[in-house]
């Protein structure tokens, strides 16, 4: 174990957990992030979501920058998966990363998510860039006029799809289940908004060329410019509800306006926290919790 005692552990190297050590290290606080190194904005192609970027940025080129920002103030990036996280009796908390162990007075979770992907033939080995989306509220405005397909559960989808209908007319819902067991509201929602929903559940997709195939139970066969998954994601808040932080029934760690969670000392920030899986809202998250943790702090007066 090091023998000192850092002022923040970081769990995460995404957006979150880089801007809240832009923040501690400016502070001259001894921050360390220990980084997996699966954010999810690493699969971000191109966004034109985040402010300042109006030709758009990649998600690994955004990450590299805020990397390079947070190291320059003295910020420390660790590889590896923080495994177990443990509350001392002084309040401190112990990380184990590996063979490597910290402690902290503070832990900031920036965890993230996984998001659950197709659990289908065509698309287990295949990563299509521009054609296979996540996020319609990042790059929806790119889909604009193209003919967009929701893959999932019915009564998952169905919210997802209906919000795609402001992008455009050319929308169908793909359930993986029995779409005819719909919500009658949600069937009816669906038509009002002129949402196509194939009656046969969806099997498996293919590439065809710069397209998306989807087949059908049966074989019938159709084609979409971009495909938008919905089927869930895991939220990575084991650690802090492990020690009995509160959660919703998703997973997602119920923090205070100062981004703590119910437990003291242990804040979170990003996906970890809402549903609303936005960069711009993770480094809101950040900002608020680096500087609570820093007043929070004893007085590092030089």
């Amino acid at each position: 174990m090091t023998n000192d005692t850092l002022d923040c552990l970081i769990v995460g190297g995404g957006p979150a957990g880089l801007t809240a050590a832009i923040y501690l290290a400016r502070f001259r606080r001894d921050v360390l992030i220990v980084d997996a190194g699966d954010s999810r904005a690493k699969l971000i192609p191109e966004s034109h979501n985040y402010p300042g970027f109006d030709d758009g940025v990649s998600g690994p080129d955004l990450l590299a920058r805020l990397r390079e920002q947070a190291t320059q103030f003295g910020a420390r990036i660790q590889g590896g998966m923080v495994e177990t996280l443990r509350r001392e009796a002084d309040g401190t908390f112990t990380a184990q990363a590996g063979d490597k162990t910290f402690r902290a007075r503070t832990v900031l979770m920036a965890s993230g998510i996984v998001d659950e992907s197709p659990n289908l033939p065509g698309l287990r080995d295949a990563v299509y860039r521009g054609a296979l989306r996540y996020c319609p509220i990042c790059d929806g405005y790119e889909a604009m006029d193209q003919h967009i397909g929701v893959l999932g559960r019915a009564a998952t989808a169905c919210k997802k799809a209906l919000f795609l209908r402001t992008y455009s007319r050319d929308v169908t819902l793909l359930a993986t289940d029995d779409a005819n067991a719909l919500d009658p509201e949600d069937a009816k929602a669906l038509a009002q908004a002129g949402v196509r929903v194939p009656d046969r559940p969806a099997v498996d997709v293919e590439r065809d060329g710069d397209k998306i195939e989807v087949v059908f139970e049966g074989g019938a066969r159709l084609d979409v410019d971009v495909l938008y998954p919905a089927l869930g994601c895991e939220v990575r808040s084991t650690l802090a509800t492990d020690l009995g932080a509160k959660a919703d029934d998703v997973g997602c760690l119920h923090v205070d306006a100062k981004q703590c969670t119910s437990i003291e000392g242990l804040y979170a920030a990003g996906d970890v926290v809402t549903d609303l899986h936005q960069i711009s809202v993770a480094t809101g998250h950040a900002a608020i919790a680096a500087t609570e943790i820093h007043n929070t702090l004893k007085r590092n007066f030089r």
